[in-house]
């Protein structure tokens, strides 16, 4: 069975070829497939009344190599639907106040460290290199996005000369996007539940020639469809919140990588700045580390 179809259509496609077990747990994940994407094979396993080992068969079954991947798909599937109202209800692991910190530093951590083992350096130094060489650059981020559309902008614009941030300000995206050309760059940022609006721009920027750098979650988001480099930080879910550490992380990497090429012309700025900020005491100078 191929993986990359939808896993509802395969179940229901594949049902009566699967053992009197197996029926069990299909019947489940069709009927509460937005509960079983959070639920270790063990508890999946109790719920139905099979054991463990029969849940774990039954995904190599469908041609995943272990149960967890068997999860990440359903996880897939349904993240970009789920309710903040269904977050909080299904995410019981986080209910233990005492072990909660440390499970989601954890997987903080291990979204950052996703992106060590899985990143494409090429494309990585590419977009660091189509950052520098455009005429203006568009950073484009919505809803949760937004933060981190101005975070990269704030700190793009010490770097380069010509950097806007699209927001939903007085102005519509579009009308911020208007005197795009070829010779620009977008650079987005979309993760789940994904902004329409933000898919639209990309669309448009894309019918006029512009070159797209998306910062999301997969290779296939939709804004990675769009996209001519896609680097990928995935967000955890943690109940209600969308954790966005690991983009932020990438985030600073590719700032810090665009600026290596313009050292000089960085320290002149940042020089600059320190003559204004001291003779407008923008900052505390009785506080040593200011």
């Amino acid at each position: 069975m191929k993986k990359n179809l939808d896993l509802i259509k395969t179940l229901q496609q594949n049902y009566r070829t699967f053992s009197k077990g197996q029926k069990i747990i299909a019947e489940y994940i069709m009927e509460n497939y937005d509960k079983a994407a959070f639920m270790t094979a063990s508890k999946l396993g109790k719920s139905v009344n099979v054991s463990e080992s029969t849940v774990v068969r039954f995904a190599n079954t469908l041609g995943y190599e272990g149960y967890r991947d068997l999860q990440k798909e359903l996880q897939d599937l349904i993240k970009n639907k789920l309710t903040t109202v269904q977050r909080i209800s299904l995410n019981d692991d986080f209910s233990d106040r005492q072990n909660s910190l440390k499970k989601i530093l954890k997987k903080d951590i291990e979204s950052i460290n996703k992106i060590i083992d899985e990143i494409d350096y090429d494309a990585f130094e590419k977009a660091a290199d189509e950052i520098r060489k455009a005429r203006i650059v568009y950073v484009l981020g919505l809803r949760s996005s937004s933060f981190l559309a101005e975070y990269l902008g704030f700190y793009l614009n010490f770097i380069i000369d010509n950097v806007k941030v699209v927001n939903l300000g007085p102005n519509d995206i579009f009308e911020q996007l208007m005197k795009v050309t070829d010779k620009d760059l977008v650079i987005v940022i979309s993760y789940p539940r994904y902004s329409k609006r933000t898919l639209e721009a990309l669309r448009y920027v894309k019918e006029r020639n512009c070159d797209i750098i998306s910062i999301t979650d997969s290779l296939i988001s939709p804004a990675a469809q769009i996209s001519d480099i896609t680097l990928a930080a995935r967000n955890s879910m943690v109940s209600f919140v969308d954790s966005l550490v690991a983009p932020m992380s990438l985030i600073n990497a590719l700032i810090i990588a665009t600026g290596f090429e313009n050292e000089k012309d960085i320290i002149r700025k940042f020089g600059d700045l320190e003559d204004i900020w001291n003779k407008y005491n923008i900052y505390d100078k009785n506080n040593p580390n200011h």
